[in-house]
C-alpha cells in the first residue's frame, strides 16, 4: 500500500471523527514529508529504523509508514475504517446524499481552515462531487483570518490556476460574509459581483434583540449578491453549547423566498442548524435549500449525510436543494436569478 495515501486516509478518517487536530495533523504532516522523500531514501530509512529521526514523524505515523511499505494495509487504517464501516450516528438521509453535486460552504487555510485550498478540492472530488464553493471568511472575521480585499483577490487567481487542472471538477469562488449589525455585507460589493457564491452568516452580536435581528437577517438575504444564508441560528449542540439567536423565523424565510436566497441545512455535527422545526417552517415557506458540510478539513466533506438525513426527516423536496443541482442550473441560479424548470418554491 502507498504510505501516503495511507496517512492521508487516515487523516480523513479522523477530520471525519472530529478527532483532535493536533492527531490529525500529525498524520497530515507526515504525509507531506513523506510524498517530499525520494523512494530509495524512504525504504532506506525503513529498512535502518531511521524514520523517526525525520522531522515530522512520530512512532506512530512512522509504523503506519513501515506496515504500508511491507504490503500490508495498516493497523491503525483497519481499525478507523471499521470504526466508519459502522456508518455515522445517524438513520437515512441515504438517497438525497446519492443526488447531491457540490457543497456550497467550505474553508481552507486562508482563514481557518485546516488543509491547503487543493487539498480540500481533491478530496471533495474524491467523494464524488462535480463542484464545491471556497467559502473562507470575510475581513471582520479576525478571529477566523478573514480574507481582506487584496488577499480575496489573490485567491481569485489561485482558484483560477487550479481548475486549469481538474476539470471536470470545478472549484467555485465564494465566501462567507459575515452579516454586519445592519445587515449590511463585509466586504466591497465589486468583489461580491466576482464571486459564484455568497455564502452570509452572523458571527457576531449573537444574543441580539430579536427584532433587530429580525431587521438585520432579512436586510441581508434581500442583498442582491446574497445566495446562501448560513447556519441561521449560530447554535452550538454539543460542548458548552450555544442558544439560537431570537428572530422572527417565518419574516426572514419569507424574505429569503421572496429575494431566491437559500436557506442552508448546516451539517456539522455540533451546528445542526436550523432545528427541525425551523425547517419544517422553512420548507412551508417555499425557500430553497443548500446542504453543506461547512467542512474546515477534508475528512469534514463528509458529513453531508446529517444534513441529508434531517432535509428527508423534515421533507425537504430535493428539487429545491441546489447542492443537488448542475454546475450550470448552479451558476444560472447565482449569476442570473433562474432556477432549473420544474423547480417551485425559491
Amino acid at each position: 500500500m502507498d504510505p501516503v495515501a495511507a496517512l492521508d486516509r487516515i487523516a480523513f478518517l479522523l477530520e471525519r471523527s472530529l478527532a483532535p487536530t493536533y492527531r490529525v495533523r500529525a498524520f497530515r504532516t507526515a504525509a507531506r514529508v513523506v510524498r517530499e522523500l525520494p523512494a530509495a531514501e524512504l525504504r532506506e530509512r525503513t529498512a535502518a529504523g531511521t524514520l523517526e529521526a525525520l522531522r515530522g514523524l512520530g512512532p506512530k505515523t512512522a509504523q503506519v509508514v513501515r506496515e504500508a511499505l511491507d504490503g500490508r494495509v495498516p493497523e491503525y487504517l483497519r481499525k478507523l475504517e471499521d470504526e466508519a464501516a459502522e456508518g455515522p450516528p445517524v438513520e437515512g438521509g441515504e438517497r438525497l446524499r446519492a443526488l447531491l453535486r457540490g457543497d456550497c460552504h467550505l474553508h481552507s487555510d486562508w482563514s481557518d481552515g485546516g488543509s491547503p485550498i487543493e487539498e480540500m478540492a481533491r478530496a471533495a472530488a474524491a467523494l464524488g462531487h462535480e463542484w464545491a464553493v471556497l467559502t473562507d471568511h470575510s475581513p471582520r472575521l479576525t478571529v477566523a483570518r478573514g480574507l481582506s480585499p487584496e488577499r480575496l483577490r489573490e485567491q481569485l487567481d489561485v482558484v483560477a490556476e487550479l481548475n486549469a487542472t481538474w476539470a471536470p471538477f470545478r472549484l467555485l469562488t465564494g465566501i462567507e460574509c459575515d452579516i454586519l449589525d445592519d445587515g449590511s455585507l463585509d466586504q466591497e460589493p465589486e468583489l461580491l459581483e466576482r464571486l459564484d457564491v455568497v455564502v452570509v452568516s452572523v458571527h457576531s452580536k449573537l444574543r441580539m434583540d430579536a427584532r433587530a435581528m429580525t431587521r438585520r437577517m432579512v436586510n441581508a438575504v434581500r442583498d442582491p449578491h446574497a445566495d446562501v444564508l448560513g447556519h441561521c441560528t449560530g447554535r452550538l449542540v454539543t460542548g458548552r453549547g450555544r442558544p439560537e439567536s431570537r428572530f422572527d423565523a417565518d419574516e426572514v424565510f419569507a424574505a429569503c423566498a421572496e429575494a431566491g436566497t437559500a436557506v442552508e441545512i448546516n451539517s456539522r455535527p455540533e451546528r445542526l442548524d436550523p432545528p427541525r422545526r425551523l425547517l419544517r417552517r422553512a420548507v412551508e415557506a417555499g425557500v430553497l435549500f443548500s446542504i453543506d458540510t461547512d467542512a474546515h478539513a477534508p475528512g469534514q466533506l463528509d458529513w453531508q449525510i446529517y444534513g441529508c438525513a434531517r432535509a428527508e426527516e423534515c421533507g425537504v423536496p430535493p428539487e429545491r436543494v441546489v447542492t443537488t443541482w448542475s454546475l450550470e442550473d448552479l451558476l444560472a441560479w447565482t449569476h442570473e436569478g433562474r432556477v432549473p424548470a420544474g423547480v417551485t418554491g425559491g
